[in-house]
C-alpha cells in the first residue's frame, strides 16, 4: 500500500506478519513500528519512494509482500506493484499480494489492469 493509506492499516500488516511467521518465513522486515524497515527504492528525478510492506525469506528465497486494501490513489499503487513485480522477476525472487475480505474485488481489478496473474493470500 502507499504511504497515505499506511496509517490506517497497521493492524492488517501486523496480522500479515503473524501469518507469515506461522508459515515459516524468517528475517521478516515490515514497514510498521517494532520491525526493521525494508529497503526503500527512490525514483530518480522525483521525491517518490517505494517501500515494500513486508519482506521475508523462506528457503533462501526473498519474498516481497504487499497488503492490498482499497486505496484513494490506485495509480500510485499500480506503479508500486509493477515495480515490485519487475524487481522480483529480475532477481529471481517472489512477489505476493495479501488481501482481506471486502477488498478482493478491488485487488482483482487492479491485477487485471496490470495484466498480473497472482494468487492472492486471503486473510
Amino acid at each position: 500500500m502507499i504511504q497515505v493509506d499506511k496509517e490506517e492499516s497497521t493492524e492488517t500488516i501486523k496480522e500479515s506478519v503473524a501469518y507469515l511467521e506461522h508459515r515459516g518465513f524468517e528475517n521478516i522486515k515490515a514497514d510498521i513500528e517494532g520491525y526493521e524497515t525494508p529497503k526503500s527504492y527512490n525514483k530518480k528525478g522525483s521525491d517518490i519512494s517505494i517501500t515494500p510492506d513486508i519482506v521475508a525469506e523462506r528457503a533462501g528465497v526473498k519474498h516481497y509482500f504487499e497488503v492490498s486494501l482499497k486505496s484513494q490513489q490506485p495509480t500510485l499503487l499500480k506503479s508500486k506493484w509493477r515495480f515490485l513485480d519487475v524487481l522480483s522477476r529480475m532477481r529471481n525472487e517472489r512477489f505476493k499480494i495479501i488481501t482481506r475480505r471486502g477488498h478482493y474485488k478491488f485487488t482483482n481489478e487492479m491485477l487485471a489492469d496490470l495484466n498480473l496473474q497472482k494468487n492472492l493470500i486471503k486473510l
